[in-house]
């Protein structure tokens, strides 16, 4: 990492977590657009590439007691409750203005800490209109994630991967109960004896904890006879997802919860079409039938139908795809993210 200590350091990142995560993911993309309009640090060193500026507590606390040059208050920006924490302490430990802000996506009530700690920041966003609703008070604004369109459409795998199908379905993200990893498996149970064409392909971190739910799983793919046909690729190199993406025909998300939902902003960005649950941010970004489709979380006969639909036609397929590119293009870029970020930092600096 790179130490710029004596940089003056106008907006600061939380970085609390040691486990890559799906913020952690938001962030790191956001801020490989930011740094280059922006003299930005990083409290917490993980998981970030070698030209960032990565500070621990102390060194952060060095920089917040000079002022900028400018006479503005610095921003911290927190996603976590930790990072909450850490920005409070600067802003009491520092001789200098600090705003804080939160960016809060958990769609379920808050906890006392939570809400108490959000009481305390200069602003809140969020990321849709689902996590809105579970803000005491409301957010200044919703700015919701975008992607790199370039890394999805471009990016080579370190290695080459086999597919089990002719055509594949794909679902992605860590595999337990909550990311539906078992709906995906019951509905390919149904819908794969009268599609001999057709397979499933799960990529994502299988824990330890989560062992026994895919030993499950595997249990009832084996004795339907499509052992063969349903493959679990593990946790693959970062480099490689987007080839994943490209290489799917049809992609579900099918969450009981979620924040916000890279996977399926994700998926769009490469022309595939999206069957999600309502979870999440994805009613906001999917317009039904028209650029993807929602079901109600846990409805496995609408993923059938869903699923028969779209694989019994190339050109919806296709023209759905289309559709939610566009989409993505227009409105859910890591760049668009990245500005308004950057705008709303400054309007409230010079608040």
């Amino acid at each position: 990492m790179v130490d710029r200590s004596n940089n003056e350091c106008e907006i600061i990142l939380g970085n609390s977590n040691k486990k890559f995560s799906g913020v952690t993911s938001t962030m790191l993309q956001v801020l490989s657009v930011q740094k280059e309009s922006a003299d930005i640090a990083v409290l917490g060193q993980y998981h970030l590439p070698d030209d960032i500026n990565a500070l621990n507590f102390f060194q952060a606390l060095k920089v917040c007691r000079r002022p900028l040059s400018s006479g503005l208050p610095r921003v911290f920006h927190a996603r976590r409750n930790d990072e909450m924490i850490q920005g409070l302490l600067l802003k009491v430990l520092s001789p200098t203005a600090i705003r804080l802000v939160f960016t809060s996506t958990a769609q379920r009530q808050k906890t006392w800490i939570t809400r108490w700690l959000m009481s305390k920041m200069d602003g809140l966003l969020t990321t849709c209109s689902a996590a809105h609703q579970f803000m005491l008070e409301p957010a200044d604004a919703v700015i919701p994630h975008g992607i790199n369109i370039g890394r999805m459409v471009e990016q080579q795998p370190t290695k080459e991967h086999d597919l089990p199908g002719k055509y594949n379905v794909g679902i992605f993200g860590r595999v337990r109960h909550q990311k539906g990893i078992d709906l995906f498996v019951d509905a390919l149970l149904e819908v794969l004896p009268n599609q001999p064409d057709w397979a499933g392909v799960v990529v994502g971190e299988i824990t330890a904890q989560n062992e026994t739910f895919v030993s499950g799983l595997k249990k009832k793919i084996d004795k339907a006879g499509l052992g063969d046909r349903i493959r679990f690729y593990g946790e693959v190199d970062f480099q490689d997802i987007p080839w994943f993406y490209r290489s799917m025909d049809i992609v579900t998300s099918l969450s009981r919860n979620e924040g916000f939902g890279l996977t399926v902003p994700e998926a769009m960005s490469v022309a595939k079409p999206v069957i999600a649950t309502r979870a999440g941010a994805w009613p906001d970004i999917i317009e039904q039938d028209v650029d993807g489709l929602l079901i109600d979380v846990a409805d496995v006969d609408a993923l059938v139908r869903g699923l028969n639909d779209y694989m019994a036609s190339p050109e919806k397929r296709e023209s759905t795809g289309f559709k939610a590119q566009e989409k993505v293009q227009q409105l859910y870029t890591i760049d668009r993210e990245a500005q308004a970020l950057l705008s709303y930092y400054r309007q409230l600096q010079n608040s």
